[in-house]
């Protein structure tokens, strides 16, 4: 049980708040981006949105948690990426909407970490608990 829990509030950072966070003028109604960018960010969040569902129903109806924790990784661990190859692509982390800070990590990498986290801990339980 607390395995599906860590899924489902990892599933509520980038199928939930992240949405709520960047369908706004920060992101998807900002004017300055090029509209192929603003293309690109809803399509990232429709398919987020999308896994996130596959994540609940492996979770809750299947038990395949090992496998919904995979996919939070890969779309979670996609933000950790591309914040550390940043440099190569000039891009950032930070947006027009917020800039803070939580143990000296960018909220938008705390917050991936963590899910990451409780990702691979959910998938721990879960291995621990068939044996």
């Amino acid at each position: 049980m607390i395995s599906r829990i860590l899924i489902t509030y990892c599933v509520l950072i980038f199928a939930v708040v992240i949405p709520i966070l960047e369908v706004n003028a920060s992101h998807v109604f900002n004017s300055s981006w090029p509209a192929h960018a603003r293309f690109h960010e809803i399509w990232q969040l429709i398919t987020n949105c999308g896994i996130g569902l596959l994540c609940l129903w492996l979770a809750w109806l299947k038990n395949k948690i090992q496998l919904a924790s995979v996919l939070v990784v890969l779309v979670m661990g996609g933000v950790l990426v591309a914040h550390a190859i940043k440099g190569f692509y000039s891009g950032s982390i930070l947006s027009g909407n917020m800039s803070r800070t939580i143990l000296g990590m960018e909220l938008a990498a705390f917050a991936a970490s963590v899910a990451v986290a409780m990702a691979i801990r959910a998938a721990i339980l879960e291995s621990r608990s068939k044996k």
